[in-house]
């Protein structure tokens, strides 16, 4: 009798850890297959040290074939599920279309950048979701300062060290907390930008900082920005962008050539073809991370609806701290309904976020229990390293080099603006323009 084949759709933090799992419980008898754009797991919480020249992009990166060599890895972006035939289709990363059969699908293709209907945002904002963004995200800061430091023009000097983050959640919030310290590193670096000011605005429509998360939490993270000069806006968002200036929703024109774009994210695209049942965009699934109606089939992470059985009515939220569970729960699932363990429903006991704030800051709230300062900071980097599956080591020691080194401020100028553009379905991959 043959292996039944396992397709999972995606190696992000639920498609790794399923894979991960299935290997160990189906114990070799499955063939699980992996369908991935690139050939690394992306530990993406610690982007914003990457586009702030703390950590190289390759520590974020761990290789698939060296964490599941009993993976087939299929390069490669899916762009079709056909459940009734239980095919997914992929195009390859030369073009060439390619197609996989499966008797169990686990559709883990996580998300993407939210776009809003907000004129000139998709043409000059960029997103934070992949390493060729933190990388861009680098350069362009660091050129930015450089070029203000080359110019004797007042007003294009102030356009030119105004940075405008739009979302302050996680991930607006960490970008900004790092950002203000990076350019405030290049300033000192440079006598002519001695009296400039680096002025950076965090604008979100919501009422507080990390709406999503604890009030204690949001509090810290507000405290430590406006002490270092963050402009904290909320109720507040971008009306219109321009190449060199955005138009916020109190009429006020910010002149800028930096639009950050964090104000959440989507399910991947390929959820919307499926013609199934969505919530807010994502794939409703049951308390088995099961697609109704088809038992083949299970979907985890960002692109499924996963019923929050701890909040009756609600669905868990999008974070990683969900995705890599939901991932081991969806492979003990999968291997049941061959005959390998029992099925359980999704149930996750709340462990408390961490935000790294940059220097010595952060906040966090392990086991329900709130720290901010030196404690939160210790406590959030051994939280990431703990959560890394690979190049523990080599993170922190350049944790260490940073703490004891001058940091390097280098623009390698690899990835142009048009590469990295904010309307894509995979920012994990560049997008090379004739």
């Amino acid at each position: 009798m043959s292996r039944p084949r396992i397709v999972v759709v995606g190696a992000g933090f639920a498609g790794f850890h399923a894979a991960k799992t299935l290997c160990r419980v189906s114990k070799g008898r499955a063939e699980i297959v992996v369908v991935n754009p690139t050939d690394y797991f992306l530990y993406v919480p610690l982007l914003p040290e990457v586009a702030t020249g703390i950590l190289e992009p390759r520590r974020l990166t761990v290789s698939l074939a060296d964490a599941l060599p009993e993976v087939q890895l299929v390069l490669g972006e899916v762009d079709g599920l056909d459940l009734e035939a239980r095919r997914v289709s992929y195009e390859d990363p030369a073009g060439k279309a390619g197609a996989l059969h499966y008797d169990r699908l686990v559709i883990a293709a996580g998300s993407v950048n939210k776009l809003l209907p907000i004129p000139g945002v998709a043409e000059h904002a960029h997103g934070f979701r992949g390493i060729p963004e933190a990388v861009f995200l680098r350069d362009h800061l660091t050129q930015q300062i450089e070029l203000a430091d080359a110019t004797d023009d007042q007003a294009e000097r102030d356009a030119l060290c105004t940075f405008v983050v739009v979302g302050a959640g996680y991930t607006g919030t960490e970008v900004a907390a790092h950002g203000v310290l990076y350019t405030e590193l290049l300033k000192k670096r440079r006598p002519r930008l001695r009296d400039q000011r680096m002025r950076w605005m965090l604008l979100d429509i919501a009422d507080r900082v990390l709406p999503e998360l604890d009030q204690r939490l949001s509090r810290t993270a507000d405290k430590v920005l406006r002490k270092r000069g963050v402009e904290v806006r909320m109720g507040l968002s971008v009306e219109e962008a321009k190449h060199d200036c955005v138009r916020l929703t109190d009429q006020t024109e910010v002149p800028t050539n930096s639009l950050i774009w964090c104000v959440g994210v989507r399910p991947d695209p390929v959820v919307e073809g499926l013609g199934l049942k969505t919530e807010k965009g994502r794939l409703v699934v049951d308390e088995y991370l099961n697609v109704p109606g088809h038992p083949d089939v299970f979907a985890c992470g960002d692109a499924a609806a996963v019923p929050d059985l701890t909040r009756p009515g609600e669905v868990t939220p999008m974070t990683a701290q969900h995705a890599e569970r939901q991932g081991r729960r969806a492979a003990h699932n999968v291997a049941a309904s061959f005959g390998s363990g029992e099925r359980k429903p999704y149930i996750h006991k709340d462990l408390g976020f961490v935000v790294d704030l940059g220097g010595t800051d952060a906040a966090a709230n392990p086991l329900q229990v709130p720290l901010a300062g030196l404690p939160a900071k210790v406590v959030t980097r051994g939280y990431h390293l703990l959560s890394m599956p690979g190049n523990r080591i080599r993170t922190a020691t350049e944790w260490l080099f940073d703490a004891t080194l001058s940091r390097q401020s280098t623009n390698l100028g690899l990835i142009p603006a048009v590469d990295v553009p904010l309307e894509t379905a995979s920012p994990e991959r560049v997008r090379r323009h004739p």
